[in-house]
């Protein structure tokens, strides 16, 4: 995701993201920035084998918004 767009998210505030990766270092990436937007990953990151046979697995990643972790 581009920067612009995870600041856009941030700004509409959603209480829960799903975010879906196929790479493992934008994934880092953009959890940093979404981390410093007041996110963070409450849940394990979930690979997910959609391609058998293959070298691609995708990164399922919950983030939720560190004020509404404890409602």
């Amino acid at each position: 995701m581009d920067e612009s767009l995870i600041d856009s998210v941030a700004e509409m505030g959603p209480k829960r993201l799903v975010y879906v990766s196929c790479n493992p270092a934008t994934l880092a990436r953009d959890a940093r920035l979404l981390t410093a937007k007041g996110y963070q990953i409450n849940q394990p990151i979930q690979p997910v084998d959609q391609f058998p046979q293959t070298v691609h697995v995708e990164s399922i990643t919950v983030f939720e918004r560190e004020d509404s972790v404890t409602e």
